[in-house]
């Protein structure tokens, strides 16, 4: 099989494409670099495994040179990945996430593509949703414009799949961590504890609780139910058994850096910013029903990422 996989030099991307490599498939990398690193595929540039496309899907021209190249299914993985900037640039999501969808999909219909895997996400869901929260539940009404931007691909991936006959996959993630993170909680303590070692600031009151997925299992999991799932529409919630509060993630980070003396201090309120989603923990009775478990629940999770990015970033 032929991929393209559409943010592949990224943090998912490019754990999907050891995968998809490993099972002996060739990939076609469409990536813009704002957020992904070419280090993190060159070995498998090197070896003629993997050929990158350095292109914007924003640009439909761009889409268009990816995708005609004899791709079997799209892993349609590129999105912005900085959920906080859509308060500041209120387009961002717009143009990265629905019109950026809508390019995949039509230059998919031109070249006559048909299988594509969709990296949703649980913020689709919103914040009064039952916890933990199943794929059926609606109506999805999500309060960021990252996750209006998530709900509005979904829609148009279904649109494709009912008009033009595609076959998709679409996976609501949980929050995804590990190696090669180049954003999120714990990227972004290591850092500030880098930068002070005394004092590690945390948004809002610590007391925020949600779902955390290792990398590694999430790109398991996506190839696993594709391999076992074949309706015309597939959807899926991807995440691990549990939870854990911003305040436990902290202590963890604190912990694995050796930064013992560090004063951990919150600065109050909910959630933290405009647009989190407080409480979040996926239903995830569909996944395991179809053969696929974790490996790591999300305190694992949590400091097998922080002792990686650890490693990766460093505190010198």
């Amino acid at each position: 099989m032929r991929a393209l996989v559409t943010g592949g030099a990224g943090f998912i991307g490019s754990h999907l494409i050891d995968r998809l490599v490993a099972r002996g498939d060739s990939v076609v990398v469409i990536d813009n670099l704002s957020s992904g690193h070419v280090s993190f595929i060159q070995h498998h540039i090197d070896s003629g495994h993997v050929i990158l496309v350095e292109g914007d899907i924003c640009h439909p021209e761009d889409v268009d040179k990816a995708m005609a190249m004899d791709i079997d299914c799209v892993f349609h993985l590129a999105a912005n990945p900085d959920i906080r900037l859509g308060t500041r640039i209120t387009d961002t999501d717009l143009k990265q996430g629905t019109v950026a969808t809508y390019n995949i999909l039509e230059a998919m219909r031109v070249a006559g593509v048909k299988k594509i895997a969709f990296a949703s996400s649980s913020v689709v869901y919103g914040e009064d949703a039952p916890l933990p929260t199943p794929e059926d539940h609606g109506p999805c009404m999500p309060i960021s414009l990252y996750g209006a931007s998530k709900q509005a691909g979904e829609g148009l991936i279904s649109s494709w799949v009912g008009t033009f006959g595609l076959q998709a996959w679409i996976f609501r993630f949980a929050n995804i961590i590990g190696a090669r993170g180049t954003h999120g909680v714990i990227f972004d303590f290591i850092h500030k504890l880098k930068n002070d070692p005394s004092r590690l600031e945390v948004l809002g009151n610590g007391l925020q609780e949600k779902s955390y997925m290792e990398v590694g299992d999430c790109a398991d999991a996506i190839l696993h139910v594709m391999s076992q799932a074949d309706e015309p529409l597939n959807l899926y919630n991807l995440g691990s058994h549990d939870t854990a509060s911003v305040r436990r993630i902290a202590e963890i980070v604190v912990d694995v850096t050796g930064c013992h003396g560090a004063s951990i201090e919150y600065t109050g309120g909910d959630r933290g910013w405009a647009g989190d989603i407080p409480r979040a923990r996926l239903g995830i009775e569909k996944m395991l029903k179809a053969g696929f478990d974790v490996k790591m629940n999300s305190e694992e999770a949590i400091r097998y990422t922080a002792e990686c990015l650890l490693e990766e970033i460093g505190l010198e």
